[in-house]
């Protein structure tokens, strides 16, 4: 994406503000002695510029030096990487993208032209409208602003998320609404490391994905950043870490092409990606309860099920999730449940109200988050820190008027849902240390 020259120095110096007044509020929230990981990664059952400076906290200035920056971090718990959430780096605004970036994204019609016609179409307004049917605190940001993601960064680290499964499409590709993406993965992996979170790639369904661009978008991730410190890794029982990634509607491909990559042949070659340098773990969206073998023909790792509507599929239902475990313990597979704090997509999708689920002022999150636990899963995923869109986020959010009628967090704080985060990541810590001894 194109850099647009900042519209002025009052809008640099107010986003700085608000940034310092989000870093004061988290770290009121910190609590001052809290362990959730043993500091292990998990293992796997079977412009250097004076706008950067700016707007870096002070845990980033002082992480320049390693005991100032252990003094500074310790005011968080500590990262819990079996807790991952996913991350959306698609956001754009004038002062850094030239133009908004889907915050503006269209009012989607219905597949029935009869209901379409009922309902408004045309784009959102930014800043003050927006599509979300909540306000971010940090306004209508851009991914590539080196402030909001430090204040991101530090927003994970109160939650005690360990591992940020980043949405990310190929070089020079981009989602229907956005803008190529890639070239953002430095600054977050950089800003990742200050905070001791690790970054995973959540690989998106890219025009054209088969299993031959797949295995050069594998071996392009790795060879690219495979060497940063935040790059995550699982542990495998045999004590090599690999690259986890998850795949975001691996059904659409068919389980044959995924065989070739993923499956291991007698006598080795083949051209997949088993027992070579790109060898990683491979999570596929569980949609359906018929793709469970489908997902072990194609030689997927596990599974996770990403949907934070409950009900919406049959992998995101949550009565179902002890037996997805049992089927996942019985085929050496990861199961991967993915929570969320509730859905509400309609001021992008105005029709869908039937997916909408209410927060009850973070009560369905601990429900899904109960649910989790209590299917003894190897990692819980968050759907999501930031997408904004489906109203998925846990990221903290205000009360906003305007030209659009915003949901808020009221009568909680902003940020009930990364302590809610925090006290979950706590007990899923204490039930996994419990289910290894």
């Amino acid at each position: 994406m194109a850099r647009f020259r900042r519209k002025s120095c009052a809008a640099s110096l107010a986003l700085v503000l608000l940034v310092l007044i989000v870093t004061i509020a988290l770290k009121s929230l910190a609590p001052e002695d809290t362990s959730f990981t043993d500091g292990k990664e998990p293992s796997l059952r079977r412009k250097d510029d004076a706008g950067v400076t700016a707007g870096m906290s002070e845990a980033a200035r002082l992480g320049r030096d390693g005991a100032s920056a252990a003094a500074a971090l310790s005011k968080f718990p500590p990262p819990n990487y079996f807790l991952h959430a996913f991350y959306y780096i698609w956001y754009g605004n004038p002062g850094f993208d030239s133009k908004y970036i889907h915050w503006d994204h269209p009012q989607l019609p219905h597949w029935d032209p009869k209901v379409a016609e009922r309902y408004p179409r045309g784009r959102r307004s930014p800043p003050d409208d927006i599509a979300a049917n909540f306000y971010p605190a940090l306004g209508a940001y851009s991914s590539r602003d080196p402030a909001v993601v430090e204040a991101h960064m530090q927003q994970l680290r109160t939650a005690a998320i360990g591992v940020v499964a980043v949405s990310w499409y190929p070089p020079g590709t981009k989602d229907d609404n956005g803008e190529p993406v890639d070239d953002i993965v430095p600054l977050l992996l950089d800003a990742a490391q200050r905070y001791a979170i690790k970054v995973a790639f959540h690989i998106e369904p890219y025009k054209g994905r088969d299993e031959v661009n797949m295995y050069a978008n594998i071996k392009y991730i790795i060879d690219s950043y495979g060497e940063h410190p935040a790059f995550f890794r699982y542990r495998t029982d045999t004590g090599k870490p690999l690259p986890l990634f998850y795949v975001y509607d691996s059904y659409l491909l068919n389980t044959d092409h995924w065989a070739r990559l993923l499956r291991r042949t007698e006598g080795g070659g083949g051209g997949g990606v088993r027992d070579t340098p790109y060898d990683a773990v491979f999570l596929a969206l569980l949609v359906e309860e018929k793709q469970q073998r489908e997902v072990l023909r194609a030689g997927f790792d596990g599974v996770y099920t990403y949907f934070a509507t409950n009900g919406f599929t049959y992998g995101a239902t949550l009565r179902n999730w002890r037996a997805v475990r049992a089927f996942c313990d019985d085929n050496g597979l990861l199961f991967v449940p993915s929570v969320g704090p509730g859905y509400v997509d309609t001021n992008v999708r105005p029709w869908n109200f039937q997916n909408t689920r209410n927060r009850i002022n973070g009560k369905y999150y601990e429900t899904s988050l109960g649910a989790a636990l209590d299917a003894k899963p190897d990692l819980v995923s968050v759907t999501s820190f930031n997408e904004w869109h489906e109203g998925t986020q846990i990221e903290m959010a205000v009360p906003k008027s305007g030209p659009a009628l915003y949901l808020d967090y009221l009568p909680n704080k902003p940020a009930i849902y990364l302590e809610i985060t925090r006290k979950w990541a706590a007990m899923f810590d204490s039930e996994r240390r419990r289910r290894r001894d």
